[in-house]
């Protein structure tokens, strides 16, 4: 029955990784932003941890786990002597290769952490079932390529604690996933604080498989900065001229991260709140139970020196204890007393905030940009100028082979600058080539579709609804303070939908 089940809980993952919701701009703009502009040609909008004078993210996780598979991609499709690789392609192509990684490694990885085959159905469905894994685990966050090193690195401190045979070979490619964790993200080694020592101590008199170790890591970390220096530096890169020339992203990002004044540009949160907050909100109902029904063994201790770790950074966001949420999962029992009413509050929660995170949250981004991306310059219907108001910022990258769109994000300014500055720069006639993109929850724009004009500056602009995507919803524009909690929901969830306006304005 439980394996039924867990396909089931399979199949609904691959569909959470196929709903092009958005949960956060990183898992664009540190990804498939950069890699897709390089690999493709396709417009690319890099943020300043790729282009300031010491940049603070590297690019050697990014071209091993996306790069060669976009890279085939592009082979394969070239060599059916196609035009360029859609964007929407590219874009799944992404989602399903998450979807692949989170089912077969994480999910591997739990059938070897947890070991009693009682306790390992319980974890599987457990972890299966959360909307964690159905979201942040299928998109493309380093968040989640943390999470499976962080669980491979433990079934390999396991297997070299367990079995002297081959020690060798998996301590060379433990060595190698945790360098490849560390230039992912930073964070990476607080998860392995506990387990590693553990492993120092088995370890130490067994020098030959620690030089192993050594060895293997500094070619790791040799070949990672020598990617990372070809990619910021415009000169050709060499060995001996790398001294002179390396760029050491983790260093950089740990001097950045390590000064109060730059988290504060970020937001700056209480000590607290990883604990408190963030993993309540991950783990949902399943929270109390690592207090009252859970076992305390190192895949616990793990997850929770990683959080505690984590903590003694003031900005604190949730998906930073992602590599915590499988661990923890796993390390949970099922109580004596009312067990029906524990899991059908877990199954209750888990599917709300699935269906809020994995479809609807900001869920009209990507196929508006896309559907953007897709109008040609040659008809009638072209796009040259894309104004964006009260969304995440869109990734550029999903304009696909598409040049000619100039994307300007106005995030949420007030309605009359974002308005004066889309008409000043629209061209008047009714041919307009300039279009906004807003939630249809956005009450301001009301007064303004459809309207005749009169040739009234600055704001004598019509807008006419051109395209529109049904499932999304923009969370950042609760106002219960001044609407009210009724009239709030009833704006953001009763009108809830992304909307393409075409801008019009008078000669």
């Amino acid at each position: 029955m439980w394996r039924r089940i867990y396909l089931l809980l399979v199949l609904l993952r691959l569909y959470y990784a196929l709903s092009p919701s958005y949960l956060h701009p990183d898992e664009h703009f540190q990804g498939p932003e950069v890699i897709a502009g390089r690999i493709f040609g396709y417009p690319s909008n890099l943020t300043w941890e790729f282009t300031s004078a010491t940049p603070i993210r590297s690019v050697f996780p990014l071209w091993l786990i996306y790069g060669w598979p976009l890279t085939i991609l592009k082979w394969i499709w070239e060599g059916f002597g196609w035009d360029a690789v859609p964007a929407t392609v590219t874009f799944y192509t992404l989602r399903v290769l998450m979807f692949t990684l989170s089912f077969v490694l994480e999910d591997w990885a739990l059938q070897e952490l947890v070991t009693v085959p009682k306790h390992r159905r319980v974890a599987t469905l457990l972890v299966a079932s959360s909307y964690v894994t159905w979201t942040f685990q299928t998109h493309t966050f380093s968040n989640s390529l943390e999470t499976i090193l962080v669980l491979w690195c433990l079934v390999l401190i396991a297997r070299i604690k367990e079995n002297a045979a081959s020690q060798k070979t998996k301590s060379a490619i433990l060595a190698f996933l945790i360098v490849l964790g560390i230039f992912n993200r930073i964070t990476f080694p607080a998860f392995l604080l506990i387990p590693g020592i553990s492993l120092l101590l088995h370890l130490r008199k067994r020098l030959t498989t620690l030089l192993t170790m050594i060895l293997s890591a500094t070619l790791t970390v040799l070949l990672a900065i020598m990617t990372d220096t070809d990619f910021y530096t415009p000169s050709t890169v060499h060995l001996r001229t790398l001294p002179h020339q390396a760029i050491l992203t983790p260093l950089n990002n740990f001097l950045y991260n390590f000064d109060p004044s730059n988290l504060a540009a970020h937001g700056l949160h209480p000590y607290y709140q990883h604990l408190v907050v963030n993993l309540p909100q991950l783990l949902g109902p399943a929270f109390p139970l690592l207090f009252l029904s859970s076992r305390k063994d190192l895949n616990f201790y793990a997850a929770l020196s990683g959080a505690l770790a984590l903590s003694l950074f003031q900005h604190q966001e949730a998906r930073f204890l992602l590599p915590a949420v499988p661990l923890l999962l796993s390390s949970i029992q099922l109580p004596r007393r009312l067990p029906r009413l524990c899991i059908g509050v877990w199954v209750a929660f888990n599917a709300v905030l699935g269906v809020l995170m994995g479809v609807y949250h900001q869920g009209g981004v990507v196929p508006t940009q896309l559907w953007i991306g897709s109008q040609s310059a040659s008809t009638s219907a072209q796009i040259t100028h894309a104004f964006w108001w009260k969304t995440y910022s869109p990734p550029r990258w999903l304009l696909g082979s598409n040049h000619n769109v100039t994307t300007i994000d106005f995030m949420g300014i007030p309605g009359p600058e974002m308005l004066t500055q889309v008409a000043a720069a629209t061209l008047c006639g009714l041919q307009s080539t300039t279009v906004l993109v807003a939630p249809l929850s956005a009450e301001f724009l009301d007064a303004y579709v459809d309207r005749p004009l009169r040739h009234q500056p600055p704001l004598d602009v019509s807008l006419s609804l051109e395209w529109q995507y049904g499932r999304h919803l923009n969370l950042d524009d609760m106002d219960f303070g001044d609407d009210g909690v009724g009239p709030t929901l009833s704006r953001v969830v009763g009108r809830r939908g992304l909307g393409v306006w075409r801008v019009v304005k008078p000669c």
